[in-house]
């Protein structure tokens, strides 16, 4: 398949111009903090002064997990399907912060071991009921994986917008994550692994287990693709695919949280010019996530505690991103208002 080949957006003259545009608010310098980076930011994708936000979408991308035959997760696998009932009927947090925030929410069925049916509402390009059990076997053959990636990035081609949120929902997604963060990044299973769907202590230590004895197995592999393919899911495979086409098209990505993250990993090992295009919706709860910001170098918007998924912390963050594109465009200038500058 065609990897999407991304541009970095450095371009020394507008990274200039920006900068004066934002430091001659009517403010201290600095003083809006992080919303200022966020508006240079949409201004350096965009590439221009005045940056918009049109037509934000989330797209929430489902799919099922063989590895929860090992007991990982505290909940069964046909929660998968249940949930993303519940996201038809407008009735998942996801439902109630989109709609709040006058966002598009897109759900799509990459993998789900269910048969839905035809349904409004819902995007039906799943490749499998499912992935293999990647303690014994890998999740998905290459075939299956390149397939997942390429209907990521026809999703992305069919959407009208400038900003695209990524969520998931999948049981078991979590060891499937944790695996791949520890696979790409180096960091140790013991601090990849949380309690995701809300484990106990020693329902964690049992995922542990389960995690390295399957990094063992699948000891000797190591390139993104081959890891995606050996641990990841459906839906984290068709992510990454929708991400690099996004970045492609010169998107605003907002990346949630712990298994969003572990899909723009494989991605950014695959296109780094990745990183400039994503905004860092908010750092999750699980355990492993600050690890992982940390290794991308990324500064999440907000801390709340989050550990739900669903794209929950990209609609969350989505009023930041409007507001870093108006005062960039609405703020008065000192010459406009009027306003003295700093003393020299």
């Amino acid at each position: 398949m065609r990897i999407p080949h991304i541009e970095s957006t450095a371009d020394a003259v507008l990274s200039q111009a920006l900068d004066h545009a934002i430091n001659n608010k009517t403010k201290p310098l600095g003083s809006l903090g992080l919303l200022e980076t966020v508006a240079k930011q949409i201004g350096m994708i965009q590439q221009t002064v005045c940056p918009t936000i049109y037509r934000p979408s989330i797209l929430v991308f489902a799919g099922d997990h063989g590895i929860v035959a090992e007991n990982v997760s505290a909940f069964p696998q046909s929660v998968t399907w249940q949930m993303v009932e519940n996201f038809l009927a407008q009735g998942a947090a996801i439902n109630v912060f989109a709609n709040q925030n006058d966002c598009a929410l897109h759900v799509i069925d990459a993998g789900v071991n269910h048969d839905f049916g035809a349904r409004d509402g819902l995007i039906d390009r799943k490749i499998g009921p499912g992935t293999r059990n990647f303690l014994h076997d890998a999740a998905m053959d290459k075939d299956a994986c390149a397939l997942a990636m390429k209907r990521g990035i026809s999703l992305v081609d069919d959407l009208d917008a400038n900003v695209i949120g990524f969520g998931e929902m999948g049981i078991g997604n979590t060891s499937a994550a944790a695996a791949i963060m520890h696979k790409l990044t180096g960091v140790s299973v013991a601090e990849c692994v949380g309690a995701g769907a809300g484990l106990s202590h020693d329902g964690v230590a049992h995922k542990k287990n389960v995690i390295e004895r399957a990094v063992e197995r699948h000891a000797a592999v190591s390139q993104p693709l081959d890891v995606l393919a050996a641990f990841g899911g459906f839906e984290i495979a068709m992510m990454a695919g929708a991400m690099l086409r996004a970045a492609e098209r010169r998107m605003v990505l907002l990346i949630d949280g712990f298994i969003v993250t572990s899909a723009l990993l494989v991605a950014a090992r695959l296109q780094p010019a990745i990183l400039d295009y994503c905004v860092f919706s908010h750092c999750s709860n699980e355990r492993g996530h600050t690890r992982m910001l940390e290794n991308l170098g990324a500064r999440p918007l907000l801390a709340l505690g989050l550990r739900l998924g669903e794209g929950s912390g990209c609609a969350l963050a989505l009023p930041l991103l409007r507001a870093a594109a108006s005062f960039l465009n609405e703020m008065a200038t000192f010459d406009s208002a009027q306003v003295s500058g700093a003393n020299a």
